[in-house]
């Protein structure tokens, strides 16, 4: 058994409670929330000792490990005070605001020895999985292009004024729908060398983006990460990945994986040559506790058994969720850039009003004049 708390009771911090309460190898010891009232419910219903202060919940609960939910720029305080007191800490996605911050709590973490795990769901999720095997197993061969999408209904009229819908405190749809393919693609190509074309977008929100759009650079191609949280046309979120590479092509989202094999491709066990459709259902165990997606219950219990065996090194720990975040740190700073983008023709501006580059490409079509 291990003690666990909890911290955050928003959406996510809730259906983690609901999940570790259930954990058969868990002791819940504690949860923190500045919302009085929710915590009178709990200790009233539940019996669950409950805290406003963080720090006094860690000093006197003293949980083996903490569980993280709150708004991300809250995120660095609390686990730097767990990690100084050798606490496991499970974070809610992604780490945190700065990518310098990430790089300090990783070596902070490795210092401590504890275990770490960043809350990307979708590396649990079986087809999402099952794409990883395959690439590490050379099915696609070398991979040139890949497009990653997020879309759902999250924000559909003009914003209120919540931590999500303030840049400063972790909000936005970069931070918070594009964190997630964009994790997917680090782990299946590792840190892009550069980003560009990078477009962040309002739609209905007046302080932050609700769609994001930006090419990333790795050594033997591309990739194109796309997301809008403004997609009235979905139910919910949707993740979805697509892979070409010199064998083939991959698609993948939550409900299934479609591989396409050429015929020069080493085939994995279980495929043939061409069209391949394996479903998650076939491609996930049964979790002890179903909350919103098995996957949800995977990660936790990932995180737990980890924990138990003080594995340091583990999925989605943090030294993987940094990688996220600096590539969330470069398509952030690449949207603003000044010189970012080419004026088009269309534009209207003279040609010889046109930057630099723009008139030197305008001087070549013309043959040199």
């Amino acid at each position: 058994m291990i003690d666990v708390a909890v911290v955050g009771l928003g959406k996510m911090g809730l259906s983690h409670l609901s999940m570790i309460k259930a954990h058969p190898d868990v002791n819940l010891v504690g949860v923190c929330d500045a919302t009085g009232y929710l915590l009178d419910i709990l200790a009233k219903y539940t019996g669950v000792t409950t805290y406003k202060d963080f720090v006094k919940m860690l000093d006197e609960a003293k949980p083996g490990a903490v569980i993280i939910a709150t708004p991300t720029h809250l995120h660095a305080g609390m686990i730097r005070e767990a990690l100084r007191r050798g606490i496991h800490v499970f974070c809610e996605k992604p780490l945190v605001i700065d990518p310098a911050e990430s790089v300090e709590l990783t070596a902070l973490a490795a210092e401590q020895g504890v275990v770490t795990q960043v809350g990307y769901h979708n590396r649990f999720v079986g087809a999402f999985r099952e794409v990883k095997k395959l690439l590490d197993a050379g099915a696609l061969g070398q991979v040139n292009t890949a497009l990653a999408e997020a879309y759902g209904p999250v924000v559909l009229k003009a914003s209120g004024t919540t931590w999500r819908s303030q840049r400063a405190t972790g909000g936005g749809c970069l931070y918070d729908y594009a964190a997630h393919p964009l994790n997917l693609l680090t782990w299946y190509l590792g840190e892009p060398e550069s980003v560009s074309g990078s477009q962040l977008t309002s739609i209905f929100s007046a302080q932050i983006d609700d769609a994001v759009a930006s090419t990333l650079h790795y050594p033997n191609g591309t990739a194109q990460i796309i997301a809008n949280w403004s997609d009235e046309s979905q139910r919910k979120m949707t993740t979805k990945i697509t892979l070409w590479g010199e064998h083939g092509r991959i698609y993948a989202d939550r409900q299934e994986i479609q591989v396409y094999l050429r015929d020069t491709a080493p085939i994995p066990e279980g495929y043939t040559a061409g069209w391949n459709v394996r479903y998650t259902t076939e491609l996930t165990e049964a979790p002890w506790f179903y909350l919103r997606g098995e996957e949800y219950s995977a990660q936790l219990d990932a995180f737990v058994q980890r924990a138990q065996g003080r594995e340091s090194r583990g999925e989605n720990d943090f030294a993987s969720a940094a990688v996220t975040d600096e590539v969330i740190a470069m398509i952030s700073q690449d949207a603003v850039r000044d010189d970012a983008r080419l004026q088009s023709a269309a534009a209207g501006t003279a040609t010889a009003e046109r930057p630099g580059r723009v008139k030197e490409a305008w001087r070549v079509l013309r043959g040199g004049k």
